[in-house]
């Protein structure tokens, strides 16, 4: 309502007295117009606030099992238990509480990696981009390299390589999780700013920056590096879901989250023998992550278009 009154307002003044309206709320304005891109924002809060709140909302201890409530069905199922609203795995652990712990495990895959991966290929796209020459040949060949082994191979044989060793074991496997999606995904960031800069590093305000004597650290923070992030905004909104389902693949091949914490892989493994018999086992860990993933893509469409000036 604010945001509309200070509209109204806005447009009551004759038109050259109007404040300009700067770009990035405009794009807050075609966002919320975006009723799927809301759906996703909601969703992913409210996942977020589950992650965040686990302690307090998990009825139980995620890898506690209950001796004789081992195969319970959901609460509402005949010869459920009300005290397991989505009912118990085969050991008795509740996969209410076990779904909430998952939600941790999801959303840190989908964001610690993404911070590494935005900061590395970032600061490699950038200083390739505006030096050119020498540099960028040396940190693109580099890139190209790295970009030839296929992602998900690599993954699999880092992760199961250094699993039994300190990083592996550090953070029941989670550790070395970010590290490997950091690894594989920071060179599809760096190709993205490289080639916004090489666009940016000929225009006028560059140029102008560049006369007057602006260093090229000046040049490239201040100047360059606010007009590439909306197409890194868009990428990282993109990546993360990826990143998530990188996880929950790798804990279903069980290279993943190392036992018995619980995750949403892990929990998709758990159930699939069972899905005739038992299908809320399988069923639960994959409505969530589906949900989820497609929240983050759901967002990501609306970053694009919110994000394109060329958009009314």
């Amino acid at each position: 309502m604010a945001v509309a009154a200070r509209e109204v307002r806005r447009l009551a003044l004759p038109a050259a007295e109007r404040p300009p309206r700067s770009l990035w709320y405009d794009a807050w304005r075609r966002l919320r117009r975006n009723r799927a891109a809301l759906a996703g924002i909601a969703v992913i809060l409210v996942f977020t606030l589950a992650a965040a709140l686990a302690d307090v909302l998990a009825p139980y201890d995620p890898n506690r099992p209950h001796g004789g409530f081992g195969s319970l069905p959901p609460a509402w199922m005949a010869g459920g238990d009300w005290r397991f609203l989505l009912g118990t795995d085969f050991l008795g652990r509740d996969i209410f509480s076990r779904l909430i712990y998952g939600a941790r495990i999801s959303l840190a895959v989908g964001f610690v990696p993404l911070a590494i991966v935005v900061v590395v290929g970032g600061f490699v796209g950038l200083v390739s981009g505006y030096l050119g020459g020498q540099v960028d040949n040396l940190l693109m060949r580099l890139v190209d390299v790295i970009y030839a082994f296929p992602d998900f191979l690599f993954l699999i044989i880092l992760v199961a390589s250094f699993r039994q060793t300190a990083l592996g074991q550090a953070i029941s496997g989670l550790l070395l999780m970010f590290v490997g999606l950091a690894l594989v995904s920071w060179v599809g960031m760096a190709r993205l700013v490289r080639g916004q800069v090489l666009q940016l590093k000929e225009q006028e305000f560059v140029v102008a920056a560049r006369c007057v004597g602006a260093s090229p650290a000046r040049i490239m923070w201040w100047h360059i590096v606010p007009n590439t992030l909306a197409p890194v905004i868009v990428a990282a909104a993109f990546a993360v879901p990826g990143s998530i389902i990188a996880e929950a693949i790798l804990s279903y091949l069980g290279v993943g989250i190392i036992p018995p914490q619980a995750s949403w892989g892990s929990m998709i493994l758990d159930g699939h023998q069972s899905i005739w018999s038992l299908p809320h086992l399988l069923l639960a860990p994959s409505v969530c992550l589906a949900l989820l993933v497609m929240a983050f893509t759901f967002l990501g469409d609306g970053l694009r278009d919110a994000l394109d000036p060329r958009m009314k």
